[in-house]
């Protein structure tokens, strides 16, 4: 029997794809993101308050489905692949039960199991981290070319896709970097839209709570101004399909 190990639950989830949204952030992580939020779902071992099977998570969400009827459900973390055949298994009974599913996730781990979450993934919300080998591995430990391997069977599948990103100041806030991805991604039709996330310092109590060294204490919340600027210059470039 599969059980998912699940850090947390959010059932009226706004920001983690369209429309309201139950949202399961799943427990474990490959990357070790400077920037991340959520360390606490690193270890896929550490103890967790659910563990539910597909069928029991899914009951779950029934019980909201009235208020998610015009979005859906998103799995996230964490990096929800670390359990892919339960996110697969549970997207399958999603769609059965004509739930909208959203993958949200860093495309970290690209083997036959992972992708096969992709046959009933509705939307793709892939976080790629940087373009740049090197850069990818500063930011997050890993060269990121598992995200593009990724991003390329969503092409070849038709699944819709936002990119996610990350803007760092003086790591990924760099306009040649940022040319350089949109550039990238005008190759793939797929792609609707980017969604620049500035970053914040919102998780920096959870890194004290566990003990860990915040490895950005120095860095700054990038400013309002700056993600304003970095989302006028490319509006243009995605445009959200209807």
């Amino acid at each position: 029997m599969i059980k998912g190990k699940i850090h947390s639950l959010e059932s009226f989830g706004t920001v983690d794809g369209p429309g309201i949204r139950f949202v399961t952030f799943l427990q474990g992580c490959p990357l070790r993101c400077q920037y991340c939020h959520n360390p606490d779902t690193w270890d896929k071992n550490r103890a967790v308050k659910y563990e539910y099977t597909p069928q029991e998570l899914l009951e779950e969400v029934l019980r909201y489905k009235s208020f998610i009827r015009n979005g859906g459900v998103t799995l996230t973390g964490g990096e929800p692949l670390v359990q892919a055949e339960f996110a697969r298994e549970y997207f399958r009974l999603c769609r059965e039960a004509g739930l909208h599913t959203a993958l949200d996730t860093s495309g970290a781990i690209c083997n036959e199991q992972t992708l096969a979450v992709l046959d009933y993934t509705d939307l793709l919300m892939l976080d790629i981290k940087a373009l740049d080998e090197a850069l990818c591995r500063k930011v997050c430990g890993s060269d990121g070319r598992n995200a593009l391997r990724y991003l390329d069977e969503a092409q070849k599948r038709g699944v819709k896709v936002w990119i996610r990103h990350v803007v760092v100041p003086g790591l990924t806030d760099d306009d040649e970097q940022l040319d350089r991805l949109v550039e990238y991604l005008k190759g793939y039709p797929v792609v609707e839209k980017i969604e620049w996330l500035p970053y914040h310092t919102m998780g920096v109590f959870k890194y004290e709570q566990l003990g860990l060294p915040y490895p950005l204490k120095d860095v700054e919340p990038l400013s309002a101004e700056r993600i304003k600027t970095i989302r006028e210059r490319y509006k243009d470039v995605f445009p959200v399909q209807k």
